[in-house]
């Protein structure tokens, strides 16, 4: 839907952000870390290398990358040469996706300050990883690189918990979160709907995935009367800290889904019971 490049530089002001991209926008920050998971076994690997082998072959008659294979090309494979870089780069995991056997890239914005998080362990010493910072981002990071993306120092404490993934039966990572979220009270965001009916007017079958488009569309569609144009909100409603939620999953055809958008970001009043006033807001960086 929205295939050019487009920026929005964003200006710290300790716990607040603003951007002279999107103007009339004010919010703090939750920052957390994208990436967090534990290395996979080599059995882990062959699973993975699997089931998403499978899916690439099933999904061969579509126009879309459903999946990225192991790449010899360019394999990042640190001091590794001859035989051994060619084996990582034909069994090497991609890392963009989190997966279920130890985390990894899920980009939940709730990781932040004072989480906790149980990890699977699959290899002595467990090899954990972090990064990809972000400042703050919405649920759903829609636009791909769409958080505030920052460099920052994370301080971790790990503790063993033996026999742990039999004790809580434990086949995806768990996590609690922390006491630190940005807070904008009761009543004080708008939510917007979708379904899984798609903006061409075709039926999907319980596409949560469809819904949640949908639902941002409402939303961008919404933002645009103040002057704002489609990039704006679309990267916007990537890094605030917008709330998205699944409404139902149960009746069929539609999975319904919600965006939450907090009123008070804005310096002017949103509100459903106020007439829009066009302004002139600029653009994006392209």
């Amino acid at each position: 839907i929205y295939p050019n490049a487009a920026k929005a530089i964003w200006d710290f002001e300790g716990i607040f952000c603003s951007s002279r991209h999107i103007p009339h926008v004010r919010f703090p920050g939750l920052i957390h870390p994208g990436i967090l998971g534990c290395a996979p076994s080599a059995e882990v690997l062959e699973t993975w290398n699997k089931r998403e082998g499978e899916l690439i072959t099933e999904c061969a008659h579509m126009d879309r990358v459903v999946a990225l294979p192991p790449l010899l090309k360019s394999v990042h494979a640190g001091s590794a040469d001859g035989e051994l870089k060619e084996k990582i780069g034909n069994e090497g995991a991609r890392t963009i996706p989190g997966r279920p056997e130890h985390g990894g890239n899920c980009d939940i914005k709730n990781l932040s300050r004072g989480s906790k998080v149980y990890l699977p362990v699959h290899v002595k010493g467990a090899k954990f990883s972090v990064g990809d910072l972000h400042f703050s981002q919405g649920d759903g990071e829609i636009s791909f690189c769409g958080a505030i993306e920052m460099p920052g120092v994370i301080t971790l404490k790990f503790t063993v918990m033996k026999q742990g993934m039999a004790q809580l039966g434990m086949k995806s990572p768990i996590y609690v979160p922390g006491p630190v979220e940005p807070s904008f009270g009761p009543g004080r965001y708008i939510y917007f709907e979708g379904f899984s009916v798609d903006e061409h007017g075709k039926q999907h079958y319980m596409d949560a995935t469809v819904a949640y488009r949908q639902t941002t569309l409402r939303c961008i569609e919404y933002l645009k009367r103040y002057g704002y144009d489609d990039y704006q909100i679309y990267l916007l409603l990537s890094c605030a800290p917008v709330q998205g939620h699944f409404a139902g999953v149960v009746d069929i055809p539609n999975a319904c889904t919600t965006m939450g958008l907090p009123i008070d970001i804005f310096d002017f009043d949103i509100s459903p019971g106020t007439p829009a006033k066009k302004m002139d807001m600029g653009s994006c960086a392209k």
